[in-house]
């Protein structure tokens, strides 16, 4: 009885700790939570209904994604972002991007491209429909596809926590690119980089990969020009 009672607490504990993951990812992604907000393990249990472990089990993962950091202190907050960063941030994922994109090239197999074609689809679905959290979301399924096509995993991990900590920015320009009349519009833009994978084109994916971040950061850019005196704060 003791045995069966502990399972089925491990089994709420599991589940109450990915709906809290979830839960606070979302609210960090769309920027519910600011960059710099404090989490106190004992507020969140409150806050859920839950006791501390399952909260202690979703900080701990979304640590690992580098949306939560814990200082020096002890103290856990979510990851502030410095806007003076930006242009480091900016070059880490042109580079790892471009490599990712020339590997995918260079490697794919043909369940690759039926893969990174259908993660397009989906991400173009979203943009439909204006959901900017489906639309960052679907957008970085659809880099992590071309991840795996490079069949270089050292480069999948790295890869899917920058795009991860760039989410919030990601949501902020695709807020602006829908609703500002002045913006560049969405579109197609994979188009061409996948038919540079489709093709084995590893220098034109390589390229395509790098204009596509250029792409990114001007939106991003676009956004702050326009929004700098907004209450939204992008560091702590």
């Amino acid at each position: 009885m003791a045995r069966e009672t502990a399972e089925t607490e491990t089994v709420v504990r599991r589940h109450g700790g990915r709906y809290i993951y979830e839960e606070l990812r979302k609210q960090i992604l769309t920027l519910k939570l600011k960059p710099g907000a404090q989490l106190d393990e004992i507020s969140l249990a409150t806050q859920f209904g839950l006791s501390r472990s399952p909260v202690r089990d979703a900080l701990a993962r979304l640590i690992s994604e580098g949306l939560v950091t814990i200082l020096p202190n002890r103290t856990t907050l979510v990851t502030p972002f410095e806007i003076e960063e930006f242009p480091k941030y900016i070059s880490a994922l042109d580079l790892i991007q471009r490599a990712v994109s020339r590997l995918a090239a260079t490697h794919r197999s043909e369940a690759d491209l039926v893969k990174i074609q259908q993660a397009d689809k989906v991400y173009m679905n979203a943009v439909v429909g204006g959901d900017f959290q489906e639309m960052s979301e679907t957008n970085k399924a659809f880099h992590m596809a071309i991840a795996h096509a490079a069949n270089n995993p050292y480069f999948v991990g790295y890869y899917e926590r920058l795009l991860g900590e760039g989410q919030r920015l990601s949501h902020l320009h695709f807020d602006f690119t829908v609703t500002s009349p002045s913006a560049n519009k969405l579109g197609r833009d994979h188009e061409e980089l996948i038919a540079a994978i489709e093709r084995k084109d590893a220098d034109a994916a390589e390229q395509l990969a790098h204009e596509h971040t250029m792409l990114f950061q001007k939106r991003f850019l676009d956004y702050m020009r326009q929004n700098m005196t907004e209450s939204m704060s992008v560091s702590s």
